[in-house]
């Protein structure tokens, strides 16, 4: 039986080198995202690393939308073996200058989003079901200057942990890998190397879960 992994919020960085890692493993990998061109490109080399892939133009905020795209994409799959969640919103204001408005904008996004994906890939998952999320330094050390940034990881990490207490008795595991360092074209944090930590998060031994795991480089 072919695994399955869904990607919501695939972009060029690191969840487009998780969908190559995976695609390397033989998964069918689908994507969610919001530009046509950056999937396609994405299809192409996933189907490239040995993975079939499927693309779905969406807005994640979209809760209707989106809720819609998982369960046809979970109709057509049968089931997914991974959920990763990778989206947050990047908007330089600091305190002073960043409305509620849009706080409550960018926290739709980075955190709100989860739900809806989870909730309604949830259906698709049975025992041994994976969740995994791109968490970020930034929940425990927020730079001012992206004031809304620091909020979204910090609520993203804080909800994973309420979601793997949801799951676990049916056999799904949720985790988050916080970066510790600023992504770069090379070492450590370049994203191959953090796509392969994420990738390794959710194969940590059941009986020592862990929720949150640090990525040092």
């Amino acid at each position: 039986m072919t695994r399955n992994v869904l990607i919501a919020g695939a972009g060029p960085g690191v969840s487009g080198s998780l969908a190559r890692l995976y695609a390397s493993e033989g998964y069918g990998v689908s994507l969610l995202g919001a530009e046509q061109g950056i999937l396609t490109s994405l299809a192409d080399d996933v189907d490239a690393a040995g993975g079939t892939a499927r693309t779905t133009v969406v807005d994640l905020t979209d809760d209707v939308a989106t809720r819609a795209a998982v369960t046809q994409i979970g109709g057509q799959v049968g089931h997914f073996d991974v959920v990763h969640f990778n989206p947050s919103a990047y908007r330089e204001k600091d305190p002073l200058a960043l409305t509620v408005d849009e706080l409550l904008a960018d926290v739709r996004l980075g955190v709100g989003a989860l739900l809806t994906v989870v909730q309604a890939a949830r259906p698709f998952m049975g025992p041994g079901g994976r969740i995994s999320v791109t968490g970020s330094m930034a929940a425990d050390t927020p730079w001012f200057g992206a004031a809304s940034l620091g909020v979204q990881k910090a609520g993203v990490q804080n909800l994973v942990r309420s979601i793997d207490a949801t799951v676990k008795e049916d056999g799904i595991r949720a985790v988050s890998v916080t970066v510790r360092g600023l992504l770069a074209k090379e070492g450590a944090f370049a994203p191959d190397n953090v796509a392969k930590a994420l990738r390794a998060a959710i194969d940590q031994d059941e009986s020592a879960w862990q929720v949150e795991i640090p990525y040092e480089g």
